[in-house]
């Protein structure tokens, strides 16, 4: 019925509050495991994982071909799943990727620093100063991460449908306070709508892929926008041969229905490395 994105500063409770809703709700978790493996099949690399995974990718990193392709991919992911509905979804910029979907809810949680101090002090049976430099570490890696992929502010409250503060919220309570504002905005009708947007946005995805990535046609900065079926093309080109192979590659895309190119040809155009 719907898609839950939940974002979460580290030792906020985020986790355990996750796992209660799937509990209470029914429905799949999709976290750093699931999405590490379903990365790892499509073809990124534990390199590239472990590079981007929710960290701030620094400034050449972060104009890296790999960058793209890790967000690319990333993407696909999301996307995968959420076209099965009825799913968490936790971290990644979730609630970013699928901004505009009419039946996502997202959330954030969020705690107090001296109880999450006391929370990793006690996991990882350390000091307060080497407590605080992990939590300072994560919360700058985090808002880095959203910064430099989505250019949102990962600390602004407004970019979440809800906020919940754990100090005096258990994971019990959160869980069912997410569960009931999901029931109460989630109806058929944005059910529908919602999963015609992703089914959209994932066929945009597939045909860069198959453009990109299998047929490697140079097709640069290429982006597909899929109205229920109807595809645009964007992008530059050298040649129109290119052109031509990217729209006969988009018409091969299972579910496609037309086609247009709005991609420019520039001759001389080249890309640096």
């Amino acid at each position: 019925m719907a898609i839950v994105a939940i974002a979460r500063e580290l030792a906020s409770l985020g986790e355990e509050t996750a796992h209660e809703l799937m509990r209470i709700s029914g429905y799949r978790l999709i976290d750093k495991e699931y999405l590490e493996k379903r990365l790892s099949d499509i073809g990124l690399s534990a390199e590239k994982r472990e590079k981007f995974d929710e960290k701030n990718p620094g400034f050449w990193a972060s104009l890296s071909q790999q960058r793209d392709d890790y967000l690319h991919f990333l993407k696909t992911a999301i996307l995968e799943a959420a076209r099965e509905n009825d799913c968490i979804i936790m971290g990644r910029g979730a609630h970013t990727l699928l901004r505009g979907v009419p039946n996502l809810l997202s959330v954030k949680i969020v705690a107090p620093m001296a109880m999450r101090t006391d929370k990793i002090k006690a996991l990882f049976h350390c000091d307060n100063k080497r407590a605080l430099q992990m939590l300072e570490q994560s919360d700058h890696d985090r808002s880095g991460f959203h910064k430099y992929f989505f250019s949102t502010n990962w600390n602004d409250p407004r970019e979440f449908d809800l906020t919940i503060n754990t100090q005096n919220v258990d994971p019990v309570c959160a869980a069912r306070t997410i569960d009931a504002l999901r029931t109460s905005l989630v109806g058929q009708e944005k059910e529908a709508v919602g999963m015609q947007k992703i089914a959209d946005l994932y066929l945009s995805q597939q045909i860069v892929t198959e453009i990109i990535y299998k047929n490697k046609i140079p097709i640069h900065f290429l982006e597909a926008i899929s109205d229920n079926a109807v595809v645009s093309l964007h992008g530059v080109a050298n040649t129109q041969a290119s052109i031509d192979s990217a729209i006969a590659v988009a018409h091969s895309v299972v579910g496609v229905k037309h086609v247009e190119s709005a991609i420019q040809l520039v001759q001389e155009f080249t890309v640096m490395p």
